[in-house]
């Protein structure tokens, strides 16, 4: 097993670090309650986004399956449902998006997995895809998982479709997702010469994006103005940061591995402080995002 398998073989068994955010500390009144209830709402619409066409090959929709449920913590879903409550909707209006932005994060893990990425055995404590299956079956179900995804959101009655569709497909592609992943398959060629802010630039494309996405969707799925997306947008991007600073510091690489551990966790918790500033117009309204957003600071 090379070096870098076996830090990635560590950096799962140490995962529980970031479990799902259940129970919260610091929220509002018994804020997991509510919490796990949106989560199995979650899980039964994504059981429903995935109830694929006949004829999809029985191999496809099983290593598809493999890893949509394999106890992730939802927290985009969780968070987009939180968007659409703090605009004045309800989770209903926001699940087929949160349903689409979730299949959209694990084909981004499925493909992160691979040989020719970050070369990963592990995925949430069991075999990643690619182990569990094989090669080529982990490249075609994180494209079906990444189709599936613009697919469902494509059915009628979602309030902003277009809009979506948009905002989805730029945190997916080269200034989002894919250009993180290439700046990132970069840095392991040339780390050297990689600073602070170059590895800033890649925890914004690859981390921050689809979790600033997962807010901004959820709100416009409710019909959000135009100045409540711009505070759940800066609220995304602060609580991504934040994510992604709390990551490198339980895994001990990362941005983490470039500045004293105690200078990332007062970042991370000043972003998170960040975050709820920018919701605090929402008031009550806000309570999901403000419980998600205390969960993570109970996890620096």
């Amino acid at each position: 097993m090379t070096d870098k398998r076996k830090l990635r073989v560590e950096q799962e068994t140490r995962s529980s670090a970031m479990a799902p955010p259940a129970p919260l500390k610091g929220g509002s009144a018994d804020p997991s309650a509510r919490l796990r209830q949106r989560q199995r709402q979650i899980e039964r619409a994504l059981r429903c986004a995935l109830r694929l066409p006949a004829g999809t090959p029985p191999v496809l929709d099983e290593a598809m399956r493999y890893c949509v449920f394999s106890e992730g913590k939802r927290f985009r879903p969780l968070l987009c449902i939180g968007a659409a409550e703090a605009v004045g909707g309800s989770a209903s209006q926001a699940l087929g998006v949160a349903c689409a932005v979730e299949l959209m994060h694990t084909y981004s893990l499925v493909h992160d997995d691979l040989p020719a990425m970050d070369d990963a055995d592990q995925r949430r404590g069991r075999p990643s895809c690619h182990r569990r299956f094989d090669e080529a079956t982990a490249i075609l179900a994180g494209d079906a998982l990444l189709t599936r995804a613009f697919e469902w959101l494509s059915r009628p009655g979602i309030v902003n479709a277009l809009a979506i569709l948009r905002e989805l497909g730029r945190a997916a592609g080269t200034a989002g997702l894919v250009g993180g992943q290439a700046l990132d398959l970069e840095f392991g060629v040339r780390s050297s010469e990689f600073g602070v802010n170059e590895l800033e630039e890649i925890a914004r494309r690859k981390t921050a994006a689809l979790i600033t996405v997962s807010v901004v969707c959820g709100g416009l799925a409710a019909g959000g103005g135009p100045a409540a997306i711009h505070a759940l947008r800066r609220y995304g991007e602060s609580v991504g940061l934040a994510f992604q600073l709390i990551d490198d510091l339980h895994d001990r690489d990362g941005l983490a591995g470039l500045s004293p551990a105690e200078t990332v966790r007062r970042k991370a918790l000043g972003l998170i402080d960040e975050a709820r500033r920018s919701v605090r117009p929402f008031g009550a309204r806000a309570r999901t995002l403000l419980d998600l957003a205390a969960w993570l600071a109970s996890t620096v």
